[in-house]
């Protein structure tokens, strides 16, 4: 019989999945765990519970949540709903602008910022630019391209075959334009075409080959003009589905129509897309052709302009960009979802979006010694956890990328390039998770709670001093036994801590719940469970791999900062005590916050090697940190 001690000293590759359990040669292997719910992974390695989520506002309904800041002391949430945008500023709406958007478009939606202005792109709906004039003026507005005399200088493309021509019966006023081929739909009434470089507006269609248009440029002539095009967006063929700002220019990736196509604006002047003669600074416009399908799903302004297409990812570059000197090449063929909108988000240098399967989140990140990108899978350990992504935001003081999954769970990954931490955890709440959105340094969720919730949907922000979802902080100078603000829970049993001990859950009546004895700090809402499970003993270290039969003699975690510990060592979860560590009994006061060594005995042999040894599992509002586990085994030989 052998006796085998094992220190685990970190938790830097996070969550991973039970596929790896036979890969005990992987540094992976030992430094991560099968379960970690709940927790947020330092990048010193130790693990802490996640803060709980902070109730800011009621929302209307699914939608999707968007951060705009205009400096760096003024910043806002904007949540759109159906044919709404609610400007949120500290917890509070400012402002409410009316939209054109359904529920169900909200998911396609994309969008840019600059300066004062966000740039809002649907496939199906004229885009909007939604301004701010003042703390409480804000506007909505479709886009309005330069407008030169009687000229519109938006994008244009031939639509109809070539060599259908074109014939006007005047050259002013209100004429009739007469096609060679059946080409015109009722669609086309209100749409911009260009006849030999000259526009004129269509008002009626007669037929399949004729429209009556009102002239705004002289036309050169009645005879049949091979040379025409229309407006490239419009009702009848769609509008941009995405946009970014690039070297100074507007950037437009892909229409309904025109899914593999990219419109660039003139330089400094971003509502100009006259192509010109081609001078440096005069707009670009060209098609991504390949042996694969590549309908843009988002254009991102990084080291170069990056487009990312349903079926690969592209580089364009040219110092600077001009219609001489851009060049577009392909770098990847992975593809981004098709069935809805996922920004990329850069993280230190790198570009991280969702590949089309929903499986995976990679990290586009240019090498210089191959002067090409490549696209690292990020969730190749973690694959369990990544269930079709439907938003994701990063966190830059917490270094969190936020993943959004379809089912409702919050995907946290904690990632160091340098020090090689690529870590996941999985946050989960009561109800679904929809939205996320990081506003300066808060992190916005829109959440769906349950049946039986009075506002079923909230939008709640992620808040350090609380140990409670959907929850509230306050205080008091002197002890208060009634404590209100909890409409959006009223009829609920919530959790308690009030002074730093845990009370009895309470009910919520009239938004208001009662205490005895009273408190002067207070912190309720719904509570969360964290879990924490290691992976099986690994089967390649030393001890590891002999004997039917293994028994966990005792696990020491080393804590830090911890006012509770729950634990599941072979007796089922217990609770320990942790004032052994520390000063200070259980009284009435709170718990001591002990940092040091917890020893757990446990008794019993096992024979399945593919569980874990022990648990931990707590559901309590209290703070915990988990350093290091040692742990002694005795193995039958």
């Amino acid at each position: 019989m052998t006796r085998v001690r094992s220190h685990k000293t970190n938790f830097t590759t996070g969550e991973i999945s039970r596929l790896l359990l036979g890969r005990g040669d992987l540094r992976a292997y030992d430094n991560g765990a099968l379960t970690l719910r709940n927790l947020l992974i330092h990048p010193t390695g130790g693990i802490t519970r996640r803060p709980g989520m902070a109730f800011s506002a009621a929302a209307r309904g699914a939608g999707r949540l968007v951060a705009f800041e205009f400096s760096i002391d003024q910043t806002y949430l904007l949540a759109f709903s159906e044919y709404r945008i609610d400007v949120h500023h500290d917890d509070a709406v400012v402002a409410t602008v009316d939209s054109p958007w359904t529920a169900a478009q909200l998911g396609q939606i994309t969008w840019t910022q600059s300066g004062d202005t966000l740039l809002v792109c649907h496939p199906d709906v004229a885009p909007r630019k939604l301004k701010r004039t003042g703390e409480t003026a804000w506007s909505l507005e479709e886009w309005q391209f330069l407008v030169e005399g009687e000229a519109i200088r938006h994008p244009w493309y031939r639509f109809a075959p070539v060599g259908v021509t074109l014939t006007p019966s005047a050259t002013t006023g209100t004429v009739t334009l007469t096609a060679s081929a059946a080409v015109f739909q009722a669609g086309h009434a209100g749409v911009r075409l260009r006849v030999a470089g000259r526009q004129v507006t269509v008002t009626d269609v007669l037929s399949a080959t004729q429209v009556k248009a009102v002239v705004a440029e002289t036309l050169l002539g009645t005879t049949a003009a091979a040379v025409w095009d229309e407006q490239a967006f419009s009702a009848l063929r769609g509008y941009p589905v995405s946009a970014a700002f690039h070297q100074d220019r507007l950037v437009i990736g892909g229409s309904r129509e025109l899914p593999n196509r990219l419109w660039l604006s003139r330089s400094a002047d971003i509502w100009n897309f006259d192509l010109g003669t081609g001078l440096d600074d005069e707009a670009i416009e060209f098609g991504i052709l390949s042996d694969q399908i590549n309908a843009i799903r988002a254009v991102f302004s990084g080291r170069h302009l990056q487009v990312f297409t349903s079926g690969a990812e592209w580089m364009v570059t040219g110092e600077p960009l001009t219609p001489a000197t851009i060049q577009l090449n392909r770098q990847t063929r992975i593809g981004s979802p098709t069935d809805r909108s996922v920004a990329p988000r850069d993280v230190d240098g790198a570009t991280l979006f969702v590949s089309r399967n929903g499986r995976e989140i990679r990290e586009f990140l240019y090498a210089d010694t191959e002067e090409a990108y490549q696209a690292t899978d990020l969730a190749l350990l973690a694959r369990h956890l990544v269930v079709r992504p439907i938003d994701q935001d990063y966190d830059q003081v917490r270094r969190l990328m936020l993943v959004v999954m379809a089912d409702g769970g919050l995907g946290a990954l904690r990632l160091f390039r340098a020090e090689e931490v690529t870590a996941w955890t999985l946050i989960d709440t009561t109800g679904t998770i929809h939205s996320v959105a990081v506003v300066g340094d808060d992190v916005y969720l829109l959440v769906q709670r349950p049946e039986g919730f009075s506002t079923r949907w909230n939008i709640e922000r992620l808040d350090d001093a609380l140990h409670l979802d959907a929850g509230l902080y306050g205080e008091s100078a002197t002890a208060a036994a009634a404590w209100s603000g909890l409409d959006h829970l009223e009829g609920q049993s919530v959790a308690v801590v009030a002074d730093g001990v845990l009370r009895l859950n309470a009910t919520v009546s009239g938004g208001t719940i009662t205490l005895d004895p009273p408190a002067k700090v207070v912190e309720a809402g719904l509570p969360f469970t964290h879990v924490v499970e290691p992976l099986p003993p690994n089967p390649l270290a030393a001890g590891g791999g002999r004997g039917p039969a293994h028994r966990l003699v005792q696990v020491v975690f080393q804590l830090e900062d911890t006012a509770a510990l729950r634990a599941d060592v072979g007796a089922g979860l217990t609770d320990f005590p942790l004032r052994r560590l520390g000063a200070g009994t259980l009284g009435d006061g709170p718990p001591p916050r002990v940092s040091g060594d917890a020893r757990l005995r446990s008794l019993g042999w096992a024979r399945d090697r593919t569980k874990p040894l022990w648990r931990i599992e707590q559901d309590a509002p209290l703070p915990f940190t988990l350093l290091s586990v040692t742990m002694e085994l005795k193995v039958n030989d």
